[in-house]
């Protein structure tokens, strides 16, 4: 399998489990919520947050789904590095709000290498070769 195949296949998984993320959070957030790894409920109407949480994962997946179908592969590279920050937010939360250290590390920690790591194989599978290297001298053109 090709760099290209498996990394299609890395964004494309990615793409797949933003959406599943986005609809859980927004449709049944009472659901999902548990999953986080934070050890209280919002109380009151804190729901919403839950929604404001669905929806951000929402624009991720439609970010990266446009990026995948349109073939910009080296923006959809650039992209997912810039999403990793999210559950490596989602991390420090779950550690900041006394939540356990296994879901922290093991799902959002996990989830931020993974996204960085799919990012970082569509740059290298974008780069350039070097220039320099391959470029043939210039043709020198007299001054009229």
């Amino acid at each position: 399998m090709s760099l290209k195949n498996v990394n299609t296949v890395l964004a494309t998984v990615i793409t797949l489990f933003a959406f599943y993320l986005a609809f859980s959070f927004i449709v049944i957030p009472e659901v999902s919520a548990p999953g986080v790894g934070l050890p209280t409920w919002p109380e009151g109407d804190g729901g919403g947050f839950l929604v404001m949480k669905g929806i951000r994962e929402l624009s991720m997946g439609l970010i990266t789904a446009i990026l995948l179908v349109t073939g910009h592969r080296r923006a959809l590279g650039l992209v997912l590095l810039m999403e990793a920050v999210a559950p490596f937010g989602d991390m420090i939360n779950v550690l900041t709000h006394h939540g356990t250290v296994a879901a922290a590390l093991g799902i959002h920690g996990l989830t931020a290498v993974l996204i960085a790591v799919s990012g970082l194989l569509l740059l290298r599978e974008t780069r350039s070769p070097d220039a320099t290297a391959t470029r043939a001298p210039a043709e020198q053109h007299p001054v009229a």
